[in-house]
């Protein structure tokens, strides 16, 4: 009997099961914060692109940030896509919008990525919550850079 109590006692009261459960919990909540990065830096990158497109002046400013916008899409698993090309004609069914509005509409989209990925730590696993915040970070210096005149 006393080895009964023994081997009871040495339980810590968790269900191995449940253990499992939150464990897949925790890997669906990673792919859909992660699929959500990717998404994200994906438009970003889109947004850049079109920018880009649209004012093939602003190349030297907005170039270097687009690249690194690339690359944060592809550590979030987003499928790598070629640098834009330096010089760009905009489609003729485009009506841009100027140069300084292009840039302050960038600005404000890294600054709302950020924000959505910094609100996105308290739920991602360590290793991915570093990503996000080093991302996020890299985010508000866009947006801050993209704002310097």
């Amino acid at each position: 009997m006393a080895g009964a109590a023994l081997l009871t006692g040495c339980s810590d009261g968790e269900d191995p099961a449940s253990d499992g459960a939150r464990g897949a919990r925790s890997a669906s909540a990673t792919q859909r914060i992660k699929a959500r990065a990717a998404r994200d830096s994906g438009d970003l990158l889109d947004r850049y692109e079109a920018a880009l497109t649209a004012h093939p002046a602003l190349a030297a400013r907005l170039g270097p940030l687009r690249d690194e916008v690339a690359r944060h899409a592809k550590s979030f698993g987003a499928p790598a896509r070629p640098a834009a090309p330096a010089s760009l004609s905009p489609s003729p069914s485009a009506s841009p919008a100027s140069e300084k509005d292009t840039v302050r509409a960038l600005a404000k989209a890294e600054r709302e990525i950020a924000d959505r990925r910094a609100a996105a730590l308290v739920e991602a696993p360590a290793e991915l919550a570093r990503l996000l915040a080093s991302v996020a970070a890299a985010g508000a210096g866009h947006a801050y850079l993209l704002t310097k005149d």
